[in-house]
């Protein structure tokens, strides 16, 4: 039995194919829209890749600029075979295109879930990626004579004060590795060899953080070393002064930033399948009551259409057998009475059926 039956009639079947014709260009322009939002994403990816490890976090964007492109491709056809279907002469040159044609849109409407899910799965990648980018940053910030480095110093006071943020995970990260280039320390100053002396590694630790990490609205001159020493500054509490610095890290910033980017193209991308969904439901219906009229020989008359001949479970045993017996064409037929030509091969007789063997001559 055929699921979800209508009955078409002619004017209703060329309404269909102009709707859908109307609906393909429509969808074009939804291709154009998944392939910007995933160039956009990627460049935005890119301005920060010094601070983001290598991993798989371009997955997401490379999928939405690959669907982009074949939706638009794929739409672009499908106009051409809705607008020719409006004739039935002319759907007679798409009839065996059009099932084929079918299954890839329905491959490539899957594809576009998959990228509208992917955006939503992507922050664990993200959170790890800015996680190792933002540390090997922060450990090279004070290699500024380093070619390779020197531009790191740069980046992360940038992203520290347009994200308003400081640290990784807050601004003690900034306590535990050396920021300050060993060019700006005074050797001969007592303090500064007993701290290289006081750390195991011969670091020059401080508590305290970079310029970048003062908050300008800050109702007191920004307070970099010594932050965790009440007695160092006058009328001075660590733990109430929330206003002198960044107190979120940068991880976190950058991840909220990523994500709200793309909730919103995860959203995009879902109502875009939706409206691809759709569209192809409408092509199936299409090329369903096209070929039903064919098939009657009166192209003025009712047809049916459906979206799938059978039900759910006996095309779905269809489909599973076809699978099943693709691996079989190729092999040998073992049922009885069927040898192998390579097996008891049997000999020919040329000639007589009874031929005497010479003897063979006695030694004298």
């Amino acid at each position: 039995m055929a699921v979800l039956k209508v009955k078409f009639t002619k004017t209703k079947r060329d309404k269909l194919a102009q709707i859908l014709w109307i609906l393909n260009w429509v969808s074009v322009v939804s291709g154009i829209i998944l392939f910007s939002l995933g160039l956009f994403l990627k460049i935005e990816i890119k301005k920060r890749n010094e601070v983001m490890a290598k991993g798989d976090i371009n997955s997401v964007p490379n999928m939405l600029i690959s669907v982009g492109v074949i939706a638009c491709i794929i739409n672009f056809l499908g106009g051409k075979i809705c607008y020719d279907c409006s004739d039935a002469n002319k759907f007679s040159r798409w009839k065996l295109v059009m099932l084929p044609y079918i299954v890839c849109t329905f491959c490539f409407t899957f594809c576009i879930l998959v990228g509208a899910l992917m955006c939503y799965t992507m922050r664990n990648e993200l959170e790890e990626s800015l996680y190792l980018g933002l540390r090997d940053a922060m450990k090279f910030y004070k290699d500024t004579d380093i070619p390779g480095r020197c531009f790191l110093k740069k980046t992360v006071d940038m992203l520290q004060i347009g994200f308003q943020c400081c640290g990784n995970n807050g601004f003690r990260d900034w306590f535990e590795i050396q920021w300050v280039s060993p060019r700006y320390l005074n050797m001969a100053s007592k303090e500064v060899l007993d701290r290289l002396k006081s750390n195991v590694d011969g670091k020059f630790l401080v508590d305290g953080v970079p310029f970048s990490c003062c908050n300008p609205s800050s109702p007191r001159p920004c307070i970099q070393y010594q932050l965790t020493n009440n007695s160092a500054h006058y009328n001075y509490d660590f733990l109430t002064e929330e206003l002198n610095i960044w107190v979120k890290g940068c991880r976190e910033a950058l991840l909220d930033y990523y994500t709200a980017i793309m909730r919103s193209i995860g959203i995009t991308a879902l109502l875009i399948w939706l409206f691809e969904l759709s569209v192809l439901i409408g092509v199936r219906y299409l090329q369903t009551a096209m070929k039903n009229v064919l098939l009657l020989g009166d192209l003025e008359g009712e047809s049916d259409g459906w979206l799938l001949e059978n039900s759910f479970v006996e095309t779905a045993k269809y489909n599973i057998s076809i699978i099943k017996n693709l691996g079989k064409a190729n092999q040998i037929s073992t049922v009885s009475g069927m040898n192998d030509p390579n097996i008891d091969v049997q000999s020919t007789n040329c000639g007589k059926t009874n031929v005497t063997t010479k003897s063979i001559p006695a030694a004298s």
